[in-house]
Order: C-alpha cells, then sequence, then structure tokens
C-alpha cells in the first residue's frame, strides 16, 4: 500500500514554482509567464509602430535628398541646404529606429533616434502651422507622439 502511494506522488505532473504578485483585484494573480506575454505584446506594439515611421521618415526624407530643390516649396520659404540637412536626419533616424534592434548592435540608439524624430517633427509642426496648414501641422503631432512612443517604451518598457 506504500508503494502505491508513493507511485501516484509520481505519477502527477510535478509542481513548478510560479511567481505570484499583486494585482488590484483580489481574485486575480498574475504568474511570471502572463507578465512575459504583456511585455511582448508591447514589444510588438513597439516594432509595428516603428517600422511604420520609418517608412514614412525614409520617404519623406529620401524625397527631400533627391528632388530638386525648386520641388520642395512648402508655406514657408526654407533654405535648401536646411531641407537637404532634415532631409538626411530623417533618413538616419529611420535607419536607427529599425538597424539596432534588427542587428542588436547597439539598441540603446533607438530611443535616441525616435527622440531625434520627436524634435524635427515638432519642427514641422510648429512650420505648418505658421504656414496655415493646420491639417497637416495636427498630423505632425501625431506622428511626433507615436515617434515619442517608441522613444519612452525603447527606453524604459521593452529595452
Amino acid at each position: 500500500m506504500s508503494d502505491m502511494k508513493s507511485h501516484d506522488k509520481t505519477a502527477t505532473r510535478p509542481q513548478t514554482p510560479t511567481l505570484i504578485t499583486q494585482s488590484r483585484s483580489p481574485h486575480r494573480q498574475t504568474d511570471a509567464w502572463t507578465r512575459s506575454r504583456g511585455r511582448s505584446t508591447i514589444n510588438v506594439a513597439l516594432w509595428i509602430v516603428q517600422g511604420l515611421l520609418a517608412a514614412l521618415f525614409l520617404l519623406a526624407g529620401g524625397a527631400k535628398l533627391v528632388l530638386p530643390l525648386d520641388q520642395l516649396t512648402g508655406p514657408v520659404a526654407l533654405p535648401g541646404w536646411f531641407l537637404r540637412f532634415i532631409g538626411a536626419a530623417e533618413v538616419l533616424g529611420a535607419l536607427g529606429l529599425v538597424l539596432p534592434g534588427l542587428l542588436r548592435i547597439r539598441p540603446g540608439l533607438t530611443p535616441l533616434a525616435a527622440a531625434g524624430l520627436v524634435i524635427i517633427m515638432i519642427g514641422a509642426t510648429v512650420v505648418m502651422w505658421v504656414g496655415g496648414v493646420v491639417p497637416v501641422a495636427l498630423m505632425n503631432v501625431v506622428v511626433a507622439l507615436l515617434a515619442a512612443f517608441v522613444a519612452y517604451g525603447r527606453w524604459r518598457l521593452a529595452p
């Protein structure tokens, strides 16, 4: 009979220790797998936003670098050298959003690239607002907020 009891103990699945943390609801407990799943979700969201922003800035910055200066007129006249500089900064920022994470080389550069793109978008918002193109200025605010999300997310949430 004692052999039967020892057999029953080995037949059951071994229990793995789970880390239980406090949650807002007393009936809901969070284990390590659930927390890592939430972290994975934020990582996927960050990668999606990074990819979209990289495509946007590659196109916008590439156009500023390739198009003739007479075609780069906007609501406010800006010097040609400044437009080329902004184009180069946008292309480098786009590459900085994705390459460090893909190559796993200096991933700390991604939040810096995103922060630099936030600064560029603040300037773009001001230029469009002063030029009277309010819908484009509001779109620039949205892009700046997305870049700020990436900067904060890669700095604090999912580095």
